[in-house]
């Protein structure tokens, strides 16, 4: 699934509540003389983008062609927005009108948030901001809407409905208890706590849920309630729920965006709403395991996915450029990578041991897989007896593998240089032999095969019985 979205660069607008998440870092240690209060010595500060920005950031992190439309103010809150966007390289329709611009500013001391000051005005944007909008957005050639409704104004009834009218798929994160100003959208995404209120249902358990969830449908073309650490349910023409991907939760913030984002690119990709889900599922997984308002790559959730053991051998298969990059991440990560390579060509006993013996090395195992001609230029026009792909395949299915590459030069120096393995591994046969790419690796392991068991034997022992 991953892979299909890899190349996926879906035109994707966000509309909704654009804000500057404003961080105020310090440490504190004793009390003001002047009231009962904290004294907090700033050390550092930082600005975010905040609220439908956040959604920009997921969805720019899955790859997708983002543009935004909201309505900021003239001063220095909006202006740094705007700049931002830019530097992103975002289409922004950003109406500035006499309002300030959303900033949330957090104060946090000793990794403990103080308090939160709030400048805003939620006052319904004008008729003429939302008509702005609206042209926007149809004249934009998009695939699907994100409406990132954070209740400041933005997403008024008249332009959520004049959105809907536009029969582009449109996402929507729902505020309030009152949800028939989007009514008629896509899908909406509202979590349990949401659904709750809107239906007046109270969700305890799964009849409840799927009452919840069969009212809001009347209304909305597909409904997706996300239930916290039981996952998700949808509701297409039926329910069925998918569990949760989460491992370690360390902070929910911003988990509701990535789902919109993951949900809405996903979609707009060509996957199924069910396909789109289970993304979702997973990018938020990765999320809530980072600290503050996290985003997700689609390299990080396939990484993720694969160590739930989830994950397809296919998309275990990379290219050179694709192992660079998943490499240099997993050592940034302090994780210790081992590099091994050869023909697998009618994989066997040994072959397995081998590669299990090469994973307790370390952390993550890259095989090298000589393509066909480079076996055949090794070994003789009579060989591979299988093709690359069935191969590569078959060895990234097996559970010590983490990631196959195929080569096509005699030797994998290339590929090494790419990865920059911790730890190169060959074959016993190697003792007093230079083995390639030794200069590039910290540590070169030799490991003994398994006595007797070879593709060659295999193959003699297969051609003397035709023979008899």
């Amino acid at each position: 699934m991953i892979k299909r979205l890899k190349n996926a660069t879906p035109k994707i607008l966000v509309v909704g509540d654009v804000m500057l998440d404003h961080y105020i870092y310090g440490k504190s240690d004793r009390i003001s003389p002047e009231a009962p209060v904290q004294v907090v010595e700033v050390q550092k500060e930082e600005d975010l983008l905040g609220g439908a920005g956040n959604v920009v950031n997921n969805l720019l992190a899955f790859g997708a062609d983002v543009a935004v439309a909201s309505v900021i103010g003239s001063d220095e809150a909006g202006e740094w927005i705007a700049k931002r966007l830019k530097a992103k390289g975002v289409e922004a329709l950003l109406i500035q009108e006499d309002r300030p611009t959303t900033k949330k500013s957090r104060v946090i001391a000793s990794n403990q948030q103080i308090v939160r000051i709030d400048k805003e005005i939620k006052k319904p944007i004008s008729k003429e901001s939302e008509e702005l909008i609206v042209a926007f957005a149809k004249e934009g050639n998009f695939d699907a809407i994100l409406l990132s409704d954070y209740a400041k104004g933005v997403v008024t009834p008249m332009l959520a409905q004049a959105l809907v009218d536009l029969q582009i798929p449109l996402f929507v994160d729902p505020k309030g208890k009152d949800y028939s100003k989007y009514r008629g959208a896509f899908c909406i995404t509202p979590n349990k706590k949401e659904a709750s209120e809107a239906t007046g249902i109270e969700i305890v358990d799964e009849e409840s849920l799927r009452k919840a969830g069969s009212l809001l449908k009347q209304d909305f073309t597909n409904v997706v309630i996300t239930l916290s650490e039981e996952g998700m349910a949808i509701f297409e023409d039926t329910m069925h729920k998918i569990p949760t991907f989460a491992k370690e939760v360390y902070d929910v913030t911003g988990a509701g965006d990535t789902v919109l984002a993951a949900l809405g690119f996903g979609v707009a990709a060509g996957l199924k709403l069910t396909e789109a889900a289970h993304f979702a599922n997973l990018a938020a997984g990765v999320v809530v395991g980072k600290v503050g308002a996290a985003i997700a790559t689609l390299e990080e959730i396939e990484e993720y996915e694969k160590s739930l053991g989830v994950r397809g051998a296919e998309e275990a298969i990379k290219s050179f450029e694709e192992i660079e990059k998943i490499a240099k991440r997993l050592k940034a990560k302090g994780k210790r990578v081992v590099f091994t390579n050869g023909c697998f060509d009618i994989l066997h006993l040994g072959h397995v041991k081998y590669l299990q013996e090469a994973k307790k090395l370390g952390d993550v195992l890259i095989v090298g897989l000589n393509s066909d001609e480079s076996v055949r230029r090794l070994k003789g026009e009579s060989r591979p007896i299988n093709p690359q792909f069935d191969r590569a395949y078959i060895v990234a299915s097996l559970e010590a593998v983490d990631y196959v590459v195929i080569f096509n030069e005699d030797t994998p120096y290339e590929l090494i240089k790419k990865v920059q393995p911790d730890i190169l591994v060959k074959g016993g046969d190697y003792k007093d032999k230079e083995v390639i790419g030794s200069d590039i690796a910290k540590e070169t392991v030799l490991i003994d095969f398994v006595e007797g068991k070879s593709t060659t034997k295999i193959v003699e022992r297969i051609l003397g019985d035709r023979a008899n």
